[in-house]
């Protein structure tokens, strides 16, 4: 199969951009000592996992535990399910998955929550690791005292074995221009590393801090005492990331290359506006600016149900007609490819391969 032969709608991979980013990444963290278990959530694909695997990555992160027992099923191990595991039937799932994969890791936030996880995994005759999540704006404990009471909970429950700390922040990895992020992230994983040093103070040895994003990643490779980084949507690259600026004040944040398209055709034309076959289920609506076709600047996409497009073709350099192909970067990566079963993966306009995104909807 070639491009021109791919059915429309259909998620595309440009493998030569995604070979780039994955170097760009690994040499960075390598360079700084850091390990890289880089999210799975953005991509949902054990062939990506593995290859990632192969080019250095100590595993993979998962959202969700759900996720997590798909890539688990796949012979992907180093997982690390980034999401608190609450209540009784999926600290059952949480035990079971760690007979099959041992050296998975879970995190925690909440006292009674680390109970549950030792009793289900005494009940599977399992030991379970599992690591502190700390708050930095959405989920997780306070670094600090309240961090170090649920690291003793931890280090005290006879099947749990504590792996370290979750110091994800959401917020830095979008924050926009270098140095606003640098000092944004600078603050919160000087956090992370003062509670690491704390629970050590205290007995407790902390193996792992597990942070970092695409946006941060330069910043939080540099931090001396986190020891691996998570980042996610550099494999693929979105235009939410092409506009959080580069090093250089306004510029476009371009130290990754875009890997990620939605392919489409032209189904409709009337007068100066063009109608294709990408809507609502073909990429992700959770940003306020719309699919930006790849190459045609000439062209403003717009949002015309959930099957289909409207191109506005007033300025266009080149008017579209039925049948033609358009390529487009999705807003958001990681829910455009939760859209998606397959993915297809191009070398130049010859397709290598057609993964399966097999942790697709495992949201639970």
């Amino acid at each position: 199969m070639i491009r021109a032969e791919i059915p429309t709608p259909a998620l595309l991979l440009d493998l030569d951009a995604f070979d780039a980013n994955v170097t760009t990444m690994t040499r960075c963290v390598a360079a700084h000592g850091k390990g890289l278990r880089p999210h799975a959530k953005t991509h949902k694909c054990p062939e990506i996992a593995r290859r990632l695997v192969r080019a250095g990555a100590a595993g993979a992160c998962t959202a969700k535990l759900g996720e997590a027992e798909v890539f688990a099923a796949h012979d992907v191990r180093g997982l690390l399910v980034t999401t608190a595991i609450v209540g009784e039937a999926k600290a059952a799932r949480a035990a079971a998955l760690a007979h099959l994969a041992p050296d998975t890791i879970v995190v925690a936030d909440d006292v009674h929550q680390v109970g549950l996880l030792d009793r289900a995994a005494g009940h599977a005759g399992a030991r379970l690791r599992v690591a502190v999540d700390l708050y930095f704006g959405r989920t997780g404990v306070a670094p600090g005292a309240p961090a170090l009471a649920v690291a003793q909970a931890i280090a005290a429950a006879p099947h749990l074995e504590f792996a370290g700390l979750q110091a994800y922040d959401a917020t830095a990895s979008h924050t926009f221009g270098a140095e606003a992020r640098r000092a944004r992230s600078t603050a919160t994983m000087g956090e992370a590393v003062a509670t690491r040093s704390l629970l050590e103070a205290h007995g407790i040895p902390c193996p792992m801090v597990s942070a970092g994003s695409t946006g941060s990643y330069r910043v939080d490779a540099a931090i001396d005492g986190l020891t691996e980084l998570q980042p996610g949507s550099f494999i693929f690259m979105d235009t939410d990331y092409l506009r959080i600026g580069g090093p250089d004040g306004e510029a476009a944040y371009d130290d990754f290359r875009p890997a990620l398209s939605v392919v489409t055709t032209v189904v409709s034309v009337h007068g100066d506006e063009a109608i294709v076959d990408g809507g609502y289920k073909s990429f992700a609506t959770d940003r306020p600016f719309a699919p930006l076709p790849v190459d045609r600047p000439d062209l403003v996409y717009g949002w015309a149900g959930d099957e289909h497009g409207r191109l506005d073709m007033r300025r266009a350099t080149r008017r579209l007609a039925v049948g033609d192909r358009l390529e487009f970067r999705a807003p958001h990566c990681d829910p455009t490819v939760n859209l998606y079963d397959e993915i297809h993966a191009l070398r130049g306009d010859d397709v290598e391969a057609v993964w399966t995104i097999a942790a697709r909807g495992k949201s639970q």
